[in-house]
C-alpha cells in the first residue's frame, strides 16, 4: 500500500488548511487511518486517527476542536481539516495505515506510511 499525503502549504496563523491522503489501494477502507506529524527537533506525534468506518475518532488534545479527521472509503481517501492553525502547527504531516479496523495515539498500530505534507504556519 502506498500512501501520498498531500494539501500543505504556508499560512499564517488562524488560517484553515485541509490535509488529504490518497490510498494506492482500495484495501485500505478495511484499516483505521491516522495523521502524525514531527517539527524539526521533535519527536514525531499523533493528531488524530480514523476507525475504517468513521465511528471512532481520536484527537490528541493539542488539536482538539481545531482539526476535523474524515474519510472516503469510496475514494481511498482520508482527510484532516485544520482550522485556526497556530505556529506550534508546523510540522511534516503523515499519513498512516493502520493494521487493523481500530486504532489510536500508538504509532506501531500503523503498518504503512506516507512521505508526508509540509505545513508552515507563520505567527
Amino acid at each position: 500500500v502506498q500512501l501520498q499525503a498531500y494539501g500543505g502549504g504556508m499560512v499564517q496563523a488562524g488560517d484553515s488548511l485541509r490535509l488529504s491522503c490518497a490510498a494506492s489501494r482500495r484495501t485500505v477502507s478495511n484499516n483505521a487511518m491516522g495523521w502524525f506529524r514531527q517539527a524539526p527537533g521533535k519527536e514525531r506525534e499523533f493528531v488524530a486517527s480514523i476507525s475504517w468506518n468513521g465511528g471512532r475518532i481520536v484527537y490528541a488534545d493539542s488539536v482538539k476542536g481545531r482539526f476535523t479527521i474524515s474519510r472516503d472509503n469510496a475514494k481511498s481517501t482520508v482527510s484532516l481539516q485544520l482550522s485556526s492553525l497556530k505556529a506550534e502547527d508546523t510540522a511534516l504531516y503523515y499519513c498512516a495505515a493502520a493494521y487493523r479496523s481500530l486504532a489510536g495515539a500508538d504509532s506501531t498500530q500503523y503498518a504503512y506510511w506516507g512521505k508526508g505534507t509540509q505545513v508552515t504556519v507563520s505567527s
